[in-house]
């Protein structure tokens, strides 16, 4: 029984994950084999972790089974996390991800825009802790490839501090 005056919430918000990480799965690729007993499958799991405050990677898991590839990818993911540089909740420049054929033209965004993206991009620019950025996707569109070329821009950026320390001088403006 429950006294009067409280209350008990019908939803709970889930816990975050591990060490507040949180994670996306992207796309699941099904690959079949043709043995003499029919067709054999295995999975595959393009996974998304991040803290949402500037880290964020990257996984591909495979396995016979869904759960397993995606438990995979997620591993995989957070050993290959690495920080990412946003500057009041947007990118400092005008950056183009290149990963394959696929490329990538982020810019920042005035505060309100919010992520203007497709899935894949969406995914690793939310997970970064990115919540104003314009994206436009040019060449291939396979969700590999684009997550790719994603984090490899989001690593490229400097900001303005990090270009006064390498030149020793203090910008103007």
């Amino acid at each position: 029984m429950t006294e009067l005056g409280t209350t008990i919430p019908l939803v709970q918000a889930p816990p975050s994950g591990e060490g507040g990480v949180d994670e996306i799965v992207v796309k699941i690729c099904r690959c079949a084999t043709v043995v003499k007993g029919g067709r054999r499958f295995s999975f595959g799991a393009l996974v998304v972790v991040g803290d949402r405050r500037g880290k964020v990677g990257i996984g591909y898991g495979k396995s016979a089974e869904v759960p397993a590839a995606v438990e995979k990818g997620k591993k995989i993911a957070m050993r290959n996390m690495v920080s990412v540089k946003v500057v009041r909740g947007t990118i400092p420049h005008q950056v183009i991800g290149r990963y394959g054929s696929s490329h990538v033209v982020m810019v920042p965004a005035s505060p309100g825009t919010g992520v203007i993206a497709g899935a894949s991009a969406r995914a690793v620019l939310e997970l970064a802790g990115v919540h104003d950025l314009l994206t436009k996707s040019y060449g291939s569109n396979s969700p590999k490839n684009v997550v790719r070329a994603v984090l490899r821009g989001l690593t490229s950026l400097v900001t303005r501090e990090d270009i006064e320390r390498l030149r020793g001088v203090k910008l103007a403006g």
